[in-house]
């Protein structure tokens, strides 16, 4: 069984020929409401695939938040511990453009609305779960709360440090499993991270910091586990990118799904680069996210 805490956010989407600077004006093609947020997007994934999942979090009592509920019961998620806040459900208004490359800006809503005492009263949802995914879509202290309890419970633990912060060690001893983009390390880290060379050196600062083992998402790069014993890299799936929004999202969550059903963790991130590649070359959020018959069909190719 998977706990996910986090964030569920509506996606407000549209597409643009390029990024715009700063003052600039542009039009845009479109405008498609596409169910997410970090903690839901992860939830669905493990949903999809499969899995037992349960998400802890906040919407609005708004239609935004009913249509949340909605992708996650049918995406197989359950969402009894999903509480509703006077706060409206949280926002993301993503520009997407001709490369597949996006941009995002989020109002939390509800999702900041939640605190420790409303982790404290799930504790048993903790308790008898096997993994805790958690993201930074939330309260740091409701994150660290929820990973102190997992700690003391004997649960795995795995952080998707997204939106990038500095993150005090009290959170990082307490996680298992860390998922950083690039830029989230240097975030983490204060290491600019132009190289392998540079990269394993700011792995480095993590593992000191508490954190057993990490999975830096490289893009159409692949992926590189570092722990105690060494490092090895994981090539990406060569694909078309449509929308790379929740590639980061689907990755973590896959992993999570991996790992709750006992596969090693190279079989895990595996899966998590299958799925991640099946994300891109699909629009939106967790409309993009795929079911194993389709990861299935997708290797048979390959």
């Amino acid at each position: 069984m998977i706990t996910v805490v986090g964030s569920l956010n509506m996606d407000l989407v549209t597409e643009v020929d390029y990024t715009p600077s700063v003052g600039e004006t542009i039009l845009g093609i479109g405008l498609e409401q596409i169910p997410g947020g970090k903690g839901a997007n992860q939830g669905v994934t493990i949903g999809k695939l499969g899995g037992q999942v349960r998400m802890i979090g906040k919407i609005g009592d708004d239609d935004y938040g009913k249509e949340l509920l909605k992708s996650l019961k049918k995406s197989g998620v359950n969402s009894e511990h999903v509480m509703v806040s006077r706060q409206s459900t949280g926002l993301a208004f993503i520009m997407v453009n001709a490369n597949g490359d996006n941009s995002i800006v989020v109002i939390p809503g509800a999702n900041f609305d939640i605190d420790q005492e409303d982790i404290k009263k799930k504790r048993d949802v903790i308790k008898t779960s096997d993994v805790l995914v958690c993201q930074l879509e939330s309260p740091l202290e409701v994150i660290e709360e929820a990973l102190s309890i997992a700690k003391t419970e004997d649960t795995f633990t795995i952080l998707n440090p997204a939106p990038g912060k500095v993150l005090p060690n009290s959170i990082l001893s307490k996680v298992d499993l860390l998922t950083p983009n690039e830029s989230e390390l240097e975030i983490l880290t204060g290491q600019n991270v132009t190289d392998e060379e540079s990269l394993l050196k700011a792995c480095k600062i993590l593992l000191r910091s508490g954190i057993k083992q990490l999975i830096v998402t490289l893009g159409e790069k692949g992926c590189l586990l570092v722990n105690a014993t060494g490092h090895k890299r994981f090539e990406a799936i060569e694909v078309d990118a449509v929308d790379t929004t929740a590639a980061g999202d689907s990755f973590t969550g896959a992993l999570a799904f991996g790992i709750d059903r006992g596969e090693s963790l190279e079989e895990a991130i595996n899966l998590a680069t299958q799925v991640a590649a099946i994300s891109v070359t699909r629009k939106g959020a967790q409309s993009s996210l795929p079911s194993m018959d389709e990861v299935e069909e997708f290797m048979k190719g390959r």
